[in-house]
């Protein structure tokens, strides 16, 4: 009986310090970077004092330690209810992040990490996933996928939707020299990968002098420093006679803000407004150019629906300042801001902190911004590394239009 009574008392010290330590970290975090905005950092405490979230889990807790006849892994168990706190604010684009997703969450940013190398995007009216290419060279162009593939698996398990790439994007990642199944859909065909994972080096820009002199550079993400090399490549183009830019945006999902910004600034007057942000105290900040322009020829940007985030902000600052024309089809309309939440115990909280506009107060978030010139491509076609250029309606008509 004595030996009960221990065990009694020392379950209940033990769901005390558990409910004590889960709250502690639900409701305590340091704010560690702003990925989507200006790349600062700034370190604030909050807690709820009235959150009562530790005393319902101790209860489960005690339900579980009596009836549960499996092994308990303590580290997944707060990590899912973490998650799943997080989850039920149903904001597709707020995330827990695991400590090792970080780690990887972290290289990504600045455009490396282990994996099978591929950009991926949401068709927004099926939900589904699609290769938008696989990074040249990487594991999975060896493998053999192709832009337009649809992933409906990784290691057996369906994903779909924003959340859903997410979750999957973090299952893709992994050690490298550890391999992963990606199940794919192709047309009616269904095609199973093992792929081995390896580091992947991202190049989000690329450049090259089109037809009449017309120069050409596509960012496919924006990541660390990609603006400097925006401007590095520009440059290579201006010293090789370029007389206008085409600046491909296509299925870029977005990335650092501040980049996006950086490149804004290389072509918007000094003084004009690049964008307007707003946070939950309606409190507004506007951005605006601190520098002279570097570029003074034609610009056209092509868009199309998977051009999202710091994309548009892009988009909108040229367009709205009337420093570029906008080809292709409605972006995105992803109009809201997250911030890097870093935990105590390595852990984050990706969290929407505030909505952006553009320079005319126009709203993005779930309208998306409208080209000067809509242009589709051809019914079938898809976007990728693979498309000729002469089928590329969209890229044709900047050109057209730049002639």
């Amino acid at each position: 009986m004595n030996l009960e009574k221990k065990q009694r008392i020392y379950k209940s010290i033990m769901l005390v310090v558990l409910s004590v330590l889960i709250t502690f970290i639900i409701t305590t975090v340091l704010v560690y970077k702003k990925l989507e905005y200006d790349g600062t950092n700034k370190y604030i405490l909050v807690s709820d004092e009235n959150s009562n979230i530790g005393v319902d889990i101790a209860k489960f807790r005690a339900i579980i330690d009596q009836y549960y006849l499996g092994e308990i892994d303590e580290e997944k168990l707060r990590e899912g209810a973490i998650a799943g706190y997080v989850a039920g604010l149903g904001d597709e684009y707020t995330q827990y992040i695991t400590k090792e997703e970080y780690e990887d969450f972290q290289q990504s940013v600045i455009g490396n990490y282990v994996g099978i190398g591929i950009y991926m995007a949401v068709y927004q009216d099926s939900d589904e996933i699609m290769i938008v290419s696989p990074i040249k060279g990487s594991p999975a162009e060896k493998a053999g996928m192709q832009s337009g593939d649809i992933i409906t698996k990784v290691n057996g398990v369906e994903y779909s939707g924003v959340e859903g790439m997410e979750d999957a994007a973090n299952k893709i990642k992994g050690e490298e020299g550890t391999s992963v199944n990606v199940e794919i859909k192709r047309g009616k065909e269904v095609i199973s990968f093992d792929i081995t994972r390896e580091k992947v080096i991202m190049n989000p820009v690329t450049a090259e002098i089109l037809e009449n002199n017309i120069g050409y550079i596509q960012l496919t993400s924006f990541d660390e420093n990609c603006s400097v090399e925006f401007k590095n490549r520009y440059e290579e183009l201006k010293s090789n006679g370029i007389d206008s830019l085409i600046i491909d945006l296509r299925n870029n999902g977005g990335g650092i803000v501040r980049e996006a910004l950086n490149i804004a600034e290389y072509i918007v007057p000094k003084g004009n407004t690049l964008m307007i942000t707003v946070n939950k105290t309606d409190k507004e900040i506007i951005e605006k150019s601190e520098a002279d322009p570097i570029i003074d020829i034609p610009v056209i940007v092509l868009t199309n629906e998977n051009s999202a985030s710091a994309s548009e902000i892009l988009v909108g600052a040229l367009k709205e300042n009337n420093c570029a024309k906008i080809v292709g089809t409605k972006t995105y309309g992803k109009g809201v801001i997250q911030e890097i939440l870093k935990m105590e115990d390595g852990s984050a909280l990706k969290l929407t902190t505030e909505e952006y506009f553009t320079p005319n107060r126009n709203k993005i978030n779930g309208v998306g911004i409208e080209p000067n010139e809509i242009v589709e491509l051809p019914e079938g076609t898809i976007l990728g590394a693979d498309i000729d250029k002469k089928q590329d309606t969209q890229l044709q008509k900047a050109i057209e239009l730049l002639n």
